[in-house]
């Protein structure tokens, strides 16, 4: 197994430094900020954000400490991401992408586009990414749910839901999102007033992150307020990558206290399957003292399966983070 994440660490490092690679050869306005500000430095920022990556390859191949890896590099992008917007607005225009500012909240990039009746950079960037990690979008790149993921993790013990209706709960919340958010075109809103409703939105669900989600200990806004996360439940199934659970389990529940996303309750152990809400974290894993948790990719192993996962993940993380900024 050791010599299994030392490949796979290598194999990720290598992905990363010819994907930053891409951009730094392809783009013509400088996307890497090492480049921006000094030429050249650019392919210095690549060896080392290669390096990281595969350190944190490493790191989450590792079932004891995927949890603990996963909220440092989780944070770390939120912090990146949000460091690299108040410098920008505060006058460092090379922190800004080149464009038009869009508002930093995840409801804002499906409800935008249908306002605008626009598929721009933004949903066409998160489709991307479900095609490649499945829903690691709601695990390691999403900005707000950086933060509910910390604030899930104050308490020690989490409250018990009752998850039964729990998709149909969100369908339905999805579904009189996009129909408000239709009605605001028809009625001709303007794009000013629009843009403080979804502030409005955004505030309301930065209160659920603060308060309900450190009450309950699971992350509340992602499970059940976030319409882009209700979508990603639904997407991610453009991805070949599954997770089941098979027989050996005992139904002994430890698992469900270390799913903060309220996917594996005693109806989900029963079917054998993480629910509706599964975002693949891999948290659970530890927790299982049978290893009945596992990874499905295609006819391979569940162990080769994971570890392609997350060289996948760790490799996509590191280009955001690079590159993912208003």
């Amino acid at each position: 197994m050791k010599k299994a994440k030392i490949l796979s660490g290598i194999i990720a490092a290598a992905v990363s430094f010819v994907l930053l690679s891409i951009v730094q050869l392809k783009v013509a306005t400088p996307m890497l900020l090492a480049e921006r500000f000094y030429s050249g430095f650019g392919w210095l920022q690549i060896g080392v954000m290669s390096v990281l990556g595969g350190f944190l390859a490493v790191k989450m191949l590792d079932v004891s400490k995927v949890s603990k890896w996963r909220t440092i590099s989780w944070t770390l992008f939120s912090f990146v991401f949000f460091a690299q917007l108040i410098l920008g607005l505060s006058g460092f225009d090379d922190f800004l992408m080149t464009g038009k500012l869009h508002l930093p909240i995840p409801a804002v990039i499906p409800g935008g586009a249908i306002f605008r009746m626009e598929f721009s950079f933004m949903p066409i960037l998160f489709l991307s990414t479900v095609f490649l990690t499945g829903p690691a979008w709601c695990s390691q790149l999403c900005y707000f749910g950086a933060l509910d993921n910390l604030t899930s993790g104050i308490k020690s013990k989490s409250r018990k839901f009752n998850t039964k209706h729990l998709k149909l709960i969100k369908s339905i919340s999805l579904v009189i999102f996009v129909f408000l958010v239709i009605l605001l075109r028809a009625f001709g809103v303007s794009l000013y007033s629009a843009a403080i409703i979804a502030i409005v939105f955004g505030v309301i669900g930065l209160l659920v992150v603060i308060f309900v989600s450190t009450f309950t200990g699971k992350m509340i806004h992602c499970v059940y307020f976030c319409p882009l996360g209700t979508i990603l439940n639904y997407a991610r199934f453009v991805n070949p990558f599954r997770m089941y659970i098979d027989d050996t389990c005992t139904s002994c529940m430890r698992c469900a206290k270390s799913c903060k996303y309220l996917a594996l309750e005693k109806q989900n152990i029963a079917a054998r399957k993480p629910g509706f809400t599964c975002i693949m974290c891999g948290d659970c894993l530890n927790s299982c003292h049978e290893g009945s948790i596992k990874y499905k990719l295609w006819k391979f192993s569940p162990e080769t399966a994971r570890i392609i996962y997350i060289v996948i993940t760790v490799s996509v993380f590191i280009v955001f983070l690079n590159v993912a900024r208003i």
